[in-house]
C-alpha cells in the first residue's frame, strides 16, 4: 500500500513540474510580425559564433569565438532598414588547443594584440521570405574592412517568463576570404574561404 502511494505521489509530482514547465516554456512565434521593433542587446549566454576552413582537404576545421557582443535595432514598418552592430574579441578564439591557438593570435595570424577585435557593422537587408534574408556588411578584421553577406534566418520571437524580457532569434551563414584581411598564412594551402556560422538571440530593451 505504501508503495502504490509513494508511487502516486511521485506521478502527481511529476504531472505538477510538467505543468510548470509548460507555463514558463515560451511560445515561439517565427511569423514576421512576431518580430517586434525596437532595440536589441544579445543574450551573450545564449549566442555561438562558429568557423570553419578547409585543412589540406583532409577536413574542415573548425574553432569559434566565445566573446561577442551585438545590438540590433528593428523597425517593423521598414524591415530592410534593421542594423546590426557586433564586436568580436579575437582573444577569445577556442579551437580546444590553447597551444595552436597562441600560434594563431600571434602576428602571422590575427595578430590579436595589434588588432584586438572584429567588427561586423550591416549596410543593407534584403528580405527574401517571410522569415529569411541577406544581410551586407562591412567586417573590420585585422585592420582592414571589406564587406561579406550573411543569409539570415529569423527563428521566431516571444515574451520570455524565464527572463523576463521579449526574446527573438536568428541563426545566420556567410564566408569570406581570409587572404583579403591580410589573414594569408598558408595561402592556397589551408583553405582561403572561412565559413561561419551564427546563432544569436537578442533581448529587447
Amino acid at each position: 500500500m505504501f508503495n502504490h502511494g509513494r508511487r502516486f505521489g511521485v506521478l502527481l509530482s511529476l504531472i505538477a513540474l510538467s505543468a510548470c514547465a509548460s507555463l514558463v516554456t515560451p511560445k515561439v512565434d517565427a511569423e514576421p510580425e512576431a518580430l517586434k521593433p525596437g532595440a536589441y542587446g544579445l543574450d551573450e549566454t545564449h549566442a555561438a559564433l562558429t568557423f570553419k576552413i578547409n585543412h589540406l582537404g583532409f577536413s574542415r576545421y573548425v574553432g569559434r569565438f566565445n566573446r561577442f557582443d551585438a545590438s540590433l535595432d528593428f523597425d517593423a514598418n521598414n524591415p530592410e532598414t534593421a542594423q546590426v552592430q557586433a564586436i568580436i574579441e579575437v582573444a577569445s578564439l577556442d579551437i580546444a588547443n590553447d597551444e595552436f591557438a597562441a600560434t594563431l593570435l600571434g602576428p602571422d595570424w590575427f595578430a590579436a594584440e595589434q588588432h584586438p577585435q572584429a567588427v561586423f557593422r550591416s549596410r543593407t537587408v534584403n528580405v527574401t521570405g517571410e522569415n529569411q534574408g541577406v544581410m551586407t556588411g562591412d567586417l573590420t578584421l585585422k585592420g582592414v574592412t571589406a564587406p561579406i553577406t550573411l543569409d539570415v534566418v529569423f527563428n521566431g520571437g516571444a515574451r520570455d517568463l524565464l527572463r523576463g524580457a521579449y526574446v527573438v532569434g536568428f541563426s545566420a551563414k556567410g564566408s569570406f576570404d581570409r587572404t583579403e584581411f591580410g589573414v594569408d598564412r598558408f595561402a592556397g594551402v589551408v583553405g582561403n574561404e572561412v565559413a561561419i556560422e551564427i546563432e544569436a538571440e537578442f533581448i529587447r530593451q
